[in-house]
């Protein structure tokens, strides 16, 4: 039995498509280019998408949605029930809306929009049950009629536990009492068009109005590769970033946020955690290809391999390949101080591009003894990947960094001037390619291991 409580999805569902192909030549009919049909991948799209991805998650997943009778309804039904996905279907009149995406790999040419609009079937008891049983509710309106249903939405003001709401355009506003509604800066925009600008503090003050009108407990505005602007009660603001994974396929972005910050909130976690937990989740969703790498039948669709960005061990790589030179360093890191600082900067002077090979905690602990590290290793590898002189952090166990200079090849080796006297193992290791051995300038008289002993002597 799953350890995470269950999540219940309302909101219309559509079948997603991507026709892909390879274009080599305009069509002598018209100047247009012609697709050469390579594969056609299917997976759930619109509120389906939430509950495939909610269910990924490894909770308990219902799904109240509208399906037609046809072929396409049934896919649907299928996928999302090979996926554990508890399907509860309202009926639709008409076709299941479908939305087909035609062109290369990554690279859409066309969109081809058909079926929905039209009406949506009563809600019925199992619904309405499932509705008062769930732990978190999310609405993913796709503006289709799920969300308007009357039935529907009596339920959804009645339940006691916290409501999502991922409101939509052309959908009805969110039933009073959501714990939290999810509106991108664009769908801000259009239900609060009288502040202009797109600033914080103005997306704020829309967020604000928002949550007035719709009797909401917290608004979250997503931006995007800007982050997230949270308004939850009277107090400032919480904005958070965007992390650096977020560059790539953002298609589904809004899905990932709102099934994630669901599932947070059903499980305990306070609106500011939910909203944190789901920018990272969100984040890593795009850097990972987005709802186009996330079709249903995961055997089928391509695993996302790391960009140079991702993969410091990619980044060298290429910087090699653009002849560029790359420069390596290492240590434990454990408080990051001045020296640190002075130390990374002039490494990352020799070069075009500067990885850091950190100790990890067992490797720490073996060099300094069982009291260190102080900070953890990914704590740590998270603040070097902050400053702008570092391009990337690997960690390794070992007691030097030889098997990750093999991987690396830097064209340089930068170690601190104490090292001078010393024997470096790693010098026998780059000679190997031709890299060579650089000492820099050493500040006196900054080390972890004297802030840490001068704190315990203040009783720090």
């Amino acid at each position: 039995m799953s350890a995470l409580r269950p999540v219940v999805v309302v909101g219309d569902t559509l079948l997603d498509r991507d026709v892909l192909g390879t274009v080599e030549r305009l069509s002598p009919d018209a100047p247009v280019p012609v697709l050469d049909e390579g594969a056609v991948r299917s997976r759930p799209g619109g509120a389906g998408l939430a509950a495939l991805l909610a269910a990924r998650d490894g909770r308990p997943v219902t799904l109240v949605t509208a399906l037609a009778g046809d072929a396409a309804g049934a896919e649907l039904a299928a996928m999302l029930h090979a996926h554990g996905v508890e399907v509860i279907d309202l009926g639709l009149e008409g076709a299941t809306p479908e939305k087909l995406r035609l062109g290369p790999p990554g690279r859409a040419l066309l969109r081809l929009d058909r079926g929905g609009g039209g009406a949506v079937g009563a809600a019925n008891a199992e619904a309405r049950a499932a509705i008062g049983w769930g732990a978190a509710l999310l609405v993913a309106d796709y503006g289709r009629g799920v969300a308007a249903a009357p039935d529907l939405r009596d339920a959804l003001a009645r339940a006691t536990h916290p409501v999502v709401w991922d409101p939509h355009p052309r959908g009805p506003a969110p039933v009073p009492g959501a714990a939290l509604v999810t509106p991108n800066a664009a769908e801000a925009k259009v239900f609060e068009p009288g502040f202009a600008g797109d600033g914080i503090p103005v997306v704020a003050r829309r967020a604000r109005a928002l949550a007035r009108r719709w009797q909401a407990a917290a608004v979250s505005v997503t931006r995007g590769a800007r982050g997230v602007v949270l308004v939850d009660g009277p107090g400032p603001p919480l904005t958070v970033p965007a992390e650096s994974a977020n560059s790539g396929d953002p298609c589904g972005a809004g899905d990932r946020f709102a099934s994630c910050a669901a599932g947070a909130l059903a499980d305990g976690a306070a609106t500011d955690e939910a909203v944190l937990a789901a920018v990272t989740s969100a984040s890593a969703f795009v850097a990972a290809g987005g709802a186009g790498a996330s079709g249903a039948d995961e055997a089928s669709a391509p695993t996302p391999t790391p960009t140079p960005a991702d993969d410091p061990v990619a980044r060298a790589r290429a910087a090699r390949a653009a002849g560029d030179i790359v420069v390596a360093t290492g240590g434990c890191f454990d408080l990051l101080h001045p020296g640190h600082v002075r130390t990374l900067q002039a490494a990352r002077a020799l070069g075009d591009c500067l990885v850091v090979c950190l100790n990890s905690d067992a490797s720490v602990r073996e060099l300094k003894g069982p009291g260190r590290p102080v900070v953890a290793q990914e704590d740590r590898a998270a603040v070097l990947r902050a400053l702008g002189c570092v391009d990337g952090v690997v960690i390794f166990d070992e007691q030097t960094p030889s098997a990750v200079l093999e991987r690396l090849r830097p064209h340089i080796w930068a170690k601190g001037a104490d090292y001078a006297d010393r024997e470096l193992p790693e010098a026998r290791v780059l000679a190997g390619w031709g890299g060579e051995v650089v000492l820099l300038p050493f500040l006196q008289g900054k080390s972890s291991t004297r802030i840490i002993e001068e704190a315990a002597i203040h009783g720090i």
